[in-house]
């Protein structure tokens, strides 16, 4: 029964991603493409130096609650609002009006990604990290977040596919996109609702994606319409706000400990 609904909440979860509907959306990879369980490797055995570690960051970071950081954490939280989280870094706010390709090409990423996290999850079945150790989190410990396992993060290789693809349309931005690439996946671990490891594995995920993607004409075509979109939109204008970006920079070269 567990692994039942768990497996449904996981499908929940990953269809709200990019604030897109998705059910109508074709993945661009044929079933069975990508398998997401020889990409990432197990997790951390209980006792080793690697979980050890993941457990002392946890606690370390709790102390980051109701903190400028923890805010942030918070906002990222939904993976509806991942394509604002770029605005900053990509110099223009994506939108579906603003960005139509953009939007229709992340629906049928949305559509990879779902079984590349559900797989992993469903084979590792690792707790969270505040069902080991106590601790506040910074979303509600509801039947998504309790009954989807830790390893690696949903949220971690969403937000690196999306920054990776928007490095590959936007290459001359590619530093800036994935610095908050990172960022995003870090702040699961300041929510304390992922392990350290993981959203590196969720990195791993992601990037063993988008190298599958790589080779599909028609991701190709879409990263290429894309890439000239977010070029029109950004002299098009408006740019995001500037006062919210140089906070935003400022806060995210603060280091997590």
């Amino acid at each position: 029964m567990r692994v039942g609904l768990m497996i449904g909440m996981t499908a929940l979860t990953l269809a709200g991603c990019a604030s897109l509907a998705g059910s109508q959306a074709r993945p661009y990879l044929a079933k069975g493409a990508y398998d997401a369980r020889q990409a990432v490797p197990p997790p951390p055995p209980a006792g080793s130096a690697t979980a050890e570690r993941d457990r002392a960051i946890f606690l370390a970071t709790r102390r980051l609650k109701d903190t400028p950081r923890w805010s942030l954490a918070r906002r990222d939280a939904s993976k509806a609002g991942v394509v604002d989280a770029y605005s900053c870094a990509l110099d223009v706010t994506p939108s579906r009006r603003a960005t139509p390709r953009l939007a229709s090409l992340l629906e049928r990423i949305a559509r990879d990604v779902r079984p590349a996290v559900s797989a992993p999850k469903r084979l590792y079945d690792r707790k969270r990290p505040y069902q080991v150790d106590r601790g506040p989190i910074c979303v509600r410990s509801g039947l998504i977040t309790a009954l989807t396992p830790d390893y690696p993060s949903g949220h971690a290789t969403w937000g690196w596919t999306v920054g990776l693809v928007l490095a590959k349309a936007q290459p001359q931005r590619a530093d800036a996109i994935l610095a908050r690439a990172r960022a995003y996946g870090e702040s699961r671990v300041v929510c304390g609702v992922h392990n350290a490891s993981s959203v590196e594995a969720g990195r791993l995920n992601a990037t063993a994606l988008v190298d599958a993607l790589d080779a599909s004409p028609a991701f190709a075509a879409d990263l290429a319409a894309v890439s000239r979109e977010l070029d029109a939109a950004r002299a098009a204008g408006p740019a995001p706000d500037p006062a919210r970006c140089a906070a935003e920079a400022a806060l995210l070269a603060r280091p997590l400990s």
